[in-house]
């Protein structure tokens, strides 16, 4: 468009008959334009030019969706008929949430023309309103791949779109029948016909995805509330996937003005509370609950212009689910004034509010967040929030003024507890932070500090460090073990759950202090003037100590794992023979000797081995029996350290 080249597909090769189905989106200031759609042969030398054809965008109307056969001609060519190119073209006014990819901010000199509200068509905030809102569920549950093919090592794993919403599924292993036995949904808007594109890819190293197949569904076809099993066949050679999908109906989604909210009109109100009461706990299992949030105004928000104002619009989340208010131009002090109702599908989630402010044609910044979990609303209370920034690290300018209402029934919110967590969709890929690859070293560092503390407690009890200690821990033990039962397992944990809950109230409990130390520690501000500070050669060492803690721990990690691997496979026959024997023993104790018995040996020999002897050196049997199984590493660099040993002559016997 204007002799500019804003968009270029994928290649499909070898096929006269491509398929792309990719979409894309590119700004306009006016619709005085005509789209220019060329087609090339890619070669290894030079792209070969096959036929061209152009869209004139005036004859378009908006929110209008038209199906083009768009005839291809190339003057120099001496064929009549050089194919066509089907594509939609449908122009609309811009969702100001969707953040654009690369081609959406490419170099441009021109921005787009920013309407006032009183300037924009009624039509257009209407339409903007009703996409948000959907109206029905798609229900997907990832089963397996069948006779797929084996050859080589790598990964493989579907991707499903619909729309802006996109899902992955996990990375297997390439297998015959890998299981997946995923679930996940969908929202579905009644504006939005798009079919469910399904495509299964594979990955093998640093090489490209390669895709094993790509097809989609017709979802206007598919009877409501009704699974629909569905296996699909992959490319020539690459087996078939195998999925279930049901439309499911949805109700609770609107967007009001705050007078308008559903739950300020008695009847509405008294129909929530009803269909979630306890006597219609066993009624529509699936729905947990339902929430309405009024979002009033912010204040005092954070500029981004020169003009010092800004363009925000808050933006809802509730896990998959987001809502977004209109946007109010040129001011730092908006009042929104509207009401989200949504359905509840865990009441362990939290709600997610960000000020967002809309920046043409480019991707919206954040003014601020707040993230507020369900379970610690208090119904009906007006409440004025600080902005946090996007990492919700540390606190940005500004405030916000919600109410917000949560009614659930208990026993559905109790159930769907234990039951898997709602997977996310797609979103942008986490970048490398430092500052949080540290803080999760911290964390777990404290963790296995904690766990070595308490084994450091229960070892100095075995050595009578302290008689009085030690010899309260023998009794105990002597009269846990001798008059144990199965049902003191839960008891016991019962009773260390009400002692935490006594020092909690109490006031003895500090993992309120280790929060405000986290929070303090992620302080961006902080972190900058303390990185001013330091030179670059500090910063390298700090970076290379960082690292260097991850691979240790990852190093001991993987260690365990494949020595524990190594056992099984009979890396090493001796130590897989001993541990037959062993097991076998084991075995046979545990069926002719009561278990109480055992753990009472055991015990006494812990506590009164350092009476016995006091210079013995304790040892944990397990650990240094697999310090004796080598790991991979250690199977490759020994097999060749034995090598020239093999090849060499064998000794004279004297």
């Amino acid at each position: 468009m204007e002799g500019k080249q804003f968009y270029k597909s994928k290649v499909v090769y070898k096929n006269l008959n491509p398929r792309w189905n990719e979409s894309f989106s590119h700004p306009l200031r006016d619709r005085d334009h005509i789209v220019d759609v060329r087609v090339y042969d890619k070669n290894r030398t030079a792209d070969e030019f096959m036929g061209s054809s152009t869209i004139s965008l005036k004859d378009l109307e908006l929110f209008k969706t038209y199906e083009m056969e768009l005839q291809l001609d190339d003057p120099k060519s001496k064929e009549d008929d050089m194919g066509v190119i089907i594509v939609d073209v449908c122009l609309l006014f811009r969702d100001p949430t969707i953040k654009r990819g690369p081609i959406w901010h490419a170099k441009k000199k021109n921005k787009l023309k920013q309407a006032t509200p009183s300037r924009q068509p009624a039509e257009a905030q209407k339409y903007q309103l009703k996409n948000q809102m959907w109206t029905r569920i798609l229900g997907i549950t990832l089963v397996e791949g069948q006779d797929l093919p084996q050859y080589g090592h790598g990964d493989i794993y579907v991707r499903f779109r619909l729309g802006d919403q996109k899902y992955k599924s996990k990375n297997l292993c390439i297998q015959a029948n890998p299981q997946w036995r995923e679930q996940f949904d969908f929202n579905l808007f009644e504006d939005n016909q798009e079919p469910l594109q399904v495509e299964m890819c594979s990955k093998r190293g640093r090489k490209g995805e390669e895709s094993w197949g790509m097809f989609e569904i017709d979802l206007s076809s598919l009877p409501l509330n009704e699974r629909q099993l569905h296996t699909h066949v992959l490319d020539p050679g690459k087996g078939s996937l195998v999925f279930l999908v049901t439309p499911r109906s949805c109700w609770g989604v609107s967007i009001s003005d705050i007078e308008a909210a559903p739950l300020e009109k008695p009847d509405e109100r008294d129909a929530v509370e009803n269909k979630f009461s306890l006597k219609n706990s066993y009624n529509c299992a699936g729905e947990v609950g339902f929430l309405q949030v009024k979002v009033i105004r912010a204040n005092d928000l954070p500029t981004t212009d020169l003009n010092v104002k800004s363009n925000p619009l808050c933006v809802l989340e509730l896990g998959n689910s987001k809502l977004h208010t209109h946007t109010i131009y040129k001011t730092v002090n908006p009042e929104w004034n509207k009401a989200f109702t949504l359905p509840i599908k865990d009441i362990s989630d939290v709600i997610e509010l960000t000020v967002l402010d809309e920046n043409g044609d480019k991707a919206p910044n954040v003014l601020g967040k707040v993230a507020i979990p369900l379970l610690s609303v208090q119904n009906g209370q007006q409440i004025c929030l600080f902005l946090k920034k996007e990492n919700l690290g540390s606190v940005s300018k500004g405030t916000i003024t919600l109410v917000l209402e949560v009614i659930y029934n208990t026993v559905r919110a109790g159930i769907k507890t234990f039951q898997p967590k709602e997977t996310k969709l797609m979103e942008e890929n986490v970048k490398f932070n430092k500052k949080v690859l540290a803080q999760n070293i911290y964390r777990v560092r404290k963790i296995s500090t904690a766990v070595l503390y308490t084994l450091q407690y229960i070892k100095s009890c075995f050595q009578w460090e302290s008689t009085q200690r030690s010899l309260i821990a023998f009794l105990i033990f002597l009269v846990t073990v001798w008059n144990w039962e199965l049902f003191m397992l839960p008891l016991f944990l019962l009773l260390l759950i009400g002692w935490n809950y006594f020092q909690l109230t109490a006031g003895k409990d500090t993992s309120n202090q280790d929060l405000v130390n986290m929070t303090i520690g992620e302080d961006d501000e902080e972190d900058e003037k303390e990185a001013g500070k330091k030179g670059l050669m500090d910063k390298i060492h700090m970076v290379q100590e960082i690292v260097l803690a991850v691979q240790n721990i990852m190093e001991e990690v993987a260690n365990v794992g494949e020595r524990i691997k190594n056992i099984f496979n009979w890396s090493v026959p001796f130590l897989s023979c001993l541990v037959c024997i062993v097991l076998f023993v084991s075995t046979a104790l545990l069926y002719f000797i009561p278990l109480r018995y055992i753990v009472l040996i055991w015990g006494v020999n812990k506590f009164t081995k350092k009476l016995r002897n006091p210079y013995t050196i304790d040892n944990n049997e397990i650990l240094d029996f697999l310090k004796r199984v080598p790991s991979d590493v250690q199977k490759v660099l020994y097999s060749a350290l034995r090598a020239p040993t093999s090849q060499s002559q064998p000794r004279k016997k004297r």
